[in-house]
């Protein structure tokens, strides 16, 4: 192994499988723990958005503070806030100190996302960039795959309250790795004079890189949509339209994550050797024909051979949009744009169950269905024709300069 290879293993990949995994241990357990606390479904809601909120408030923050403290810092203080809060929830007394921790977990994910994006962006050359960021994605996927069977068990035997502070646990081996291996020389820090003078710098990049962000970061915010908007469709429409048990969704969802996991390398060596295109266009065509397919289904094997595509396609698609933003980032303004960047993706991630339940309520769960279909359809074709081929060296060189 040589050194760069070692430097991103210890630096990126294990504190990414950490973290991914303590994030999946959490899933089974967090809506059950919320309701531990005798509360009404909609304050169950409030507290499961807690922490995409605090993302979606500490994004634009997070990416014109990464630009002042530089990554390691920015990395160190979003896990430490990541973990503490989270481990505080361990011992929360109220529902309302619930959702402050969920809030500020959000604002340390926010940093830890983005200055790792950052860090990653500035460490990879763009001839690696997607098998880098392709096995990024798997990474996240393996660790929230195999999470939450370990949070279940836990919480069965020592409380429900305990995988909380095992989280904070596995959050302080990552913040060991990202203070021991994180190379802060990769990238200067910018200096703006101070908070207007950051904010000003903002302002400056959203109007510079308007064109982008209404093409790409369209393709974001799609995107976005229907990763999270199936994670909603396929377990209620299992249970309230086809009837079946929960061990049947367990496995429709499991064997889809599977397929899901196993394609991340090819993605990545699609990206590096043909093209972005190619990996992202068909993963979120494939989605889109295979959300369209669920309203057709009325059993368990025609549900997952049709979550089995979708699940084909997210996996091509791998490391797709972390690679696309690496490709799109002025290097000078890193931090600023990839904070946009996220914002737009969150923005999308957050509203997708929205979407779904506002259209299953009005229509039906088939309706919602269709429209995320829709959403898939319309990712791919923003992707294919609205957003440049970024591998081509051109087409990244061409940049406008932005001064300090």
């Amino acid at each position: 192994m040589d050194s760069n290879t070692r430097s991103i293993v210890l630096s990126l990949y294990l504190p990414t499988f950490f973290l991914s995994f303590a994030t999946g241990m959490l899933t089974p357990i967090m809506p059950l723990y919320a309701s531990s606390f005798e509360i009404s479904y909609a304050l169950i809601g409030v507290v499961l958005a807690a922490q995409a909120t605090g993302n979606l408030i500490g994004d634009i923050p997070a990416g014109i503070l990464l630009g002042k403290l530089g990554h390691k810092w920015s990395m160190l203080i979003g896990v430490a806030l990541l973990g503490l809060s989270v481990f505080a929830m361990s011992w929360a007394q109220t529902v309302i100190e619930l959702i402050i921790y969920g809030l500020v977990a959000g604002l340390g994910n926010a940093m830890w996302n983005i200055s790792r994006h950052a860090y990653m962006t500035d460490l990879i050359p763009v001839v690696r960039r997607g098998r880098i960021s392709a096995t990024f994605g798997g990474i996240n996927r393996i660790g929230s795959f195999i999470g939450p069977a370990l949070g279940a068990t836990l919480a069965a035997n020592f409380g429900l309250n305990f995988p909380f502070m095992i989280f904070g646990a596995i959050t302080m081996v990552a913040f060991v790795l990202s203070a021991l291996f994180v190379n802060e020389a990769v990238a200067p820090r910018t200096k703006r004079g101070g908070v207007r003078g950051h904010t000003s710098h903002l302002f400056q990049i959203m109007r510079t890189y308007s064109g982008i962000f209404t093409s790409a970061g369209v393709a974001q915010l799609l995107v976005q949509m229907i990763r999270t908007g199936r994670n909603s469709i396929i377990p209620l429409y299992a249970a309230d339209v086809i009837g079946l048990d929960l061990q049947s969704i367990g496995w429709i969802v499991a064997l889809a994550a599977a397929i899901d996991m196993a394609m991340f390398y090819p993605a990545g060596v699609i990206m590096d050797r043909y093209g972005r295109k190619y990996a992202s266009v068909p993963s979120f065509a494939l989605q889109g024909i295979g959300m369209a397919l669920v309203p057709l289904t009325m059993s368990f094997e025609g549900l997952l051979m049709a979550t089995l595509v979708i699940g084909f396609g997210n996996g091509i698609g791998s490391g797709t949009m972390l690679t696309l933003g690496s490709d799109l980032a002025p290097k000078e303004s890193m931090g600023e744009f990839l904070g946009v960047w996220r914002l737009i993706g969150d923005v999308g991630g957050t509203g997708a169950p929205l979407a779904v339940g506002g259209v299953a309520d009005l229509l039906s769960l088939s309706m919602s269905a269709l429209v995320m279909a829709g959403v898939g359809l319309a990712a791919a074709a923003v992707l294919a024709w609205g957003v440049p081929e970024t591998l081509r060296p051109a087409v990244v060189e061409v940049k406008p300069s932005l001064g300090d």
